[in-house]
């Protein structure tokens, strides 16, 4: 898995070629396997292909649209409304999109005292850990992912589009990769490690 972890990239164009259902299956059964808080297992994961892949965009642009216009979610981060038009554009080339959730988290509009806080942030760090095993296990299988994090323009539309009281933490977007980017500069171990060794 070490070669899988370096030779990881984000994919932002994909091939026009449908994967196999054993393949996503095999995908999100190495997320379920990731370590948990409390053996919590606090992710669900909604597979979104075809037609409802086309309405789920539609429901995203309404709320990139709403974050412009109305009472904004989102309000400081105006300068990145681009950048999530850009992101549903390539949601819309991938073949399968797969929704995670946190089935045992809030809303993100609800207060929590900090035990909950607690709770939510080592749930989120579970969840974290199977969005990595899902990416690092599609590399393995030469499928490209994008993790993502512009569904919050959208969030209430898409949490309402998906059913579910739940809280929607990201969106995965797999497909066979059309681009074969280089690696991104990373920082250097020794601005970033602190060791305590006396």
């Amino acid at each position: 898995m070490i070669p899988a972890i370096y030779d990881r990239r984000s994919i932002r164009k994909f091939l026009d070629t449908p994967l196999s259902k054993e393949d996503v299956i095999e995908i999100i059964q190495s997320g379920m396997n990731a370590p948990s808080s409390k053996n919590r297992q606090p992710w669900k994961f909604v597979v979104v292909q075809g037609a409802e892949k086309e309405e789920m965009l539609k429901v995203f642009r309404r709320g990139i649209s709403r974050e412009e216009n109305e009472s904004a979610l989102l309000p400081q981060s105006r300068e990145h409304i681009a950048g999530a038009k850009y992101t549903v554009e390539i949601m819309a080339d991938a073949p399968v999109i797969v929704f995670v959730l946190n089935a045992l988290g809030k809303s993100i509009l609800a207060g929590l005292t900090p035990e909950e806080r607690v709770s939510e942030i080592c749930n989120i760090q579970s969840i974290g850990a199977s969005i990595q095993n899902m990416l690092l296990t599609a590399t393995e299988k030469g499928i490209g992912s994008l993790w993502i994090g512009d569904i919050y323009f959208a969030y209430p539309e898409l949490c309402k589009w998906l059913n579910s009281e739940e809280q929607l933490v990201a969106a995965v977007a797999f497909g066979y990769p059309g681009e074969f980017p280089g690696a991104r500069p990373r920082k250097k171990a020794e601005d970033t490690v602190v060791w305590r060794t006396e």
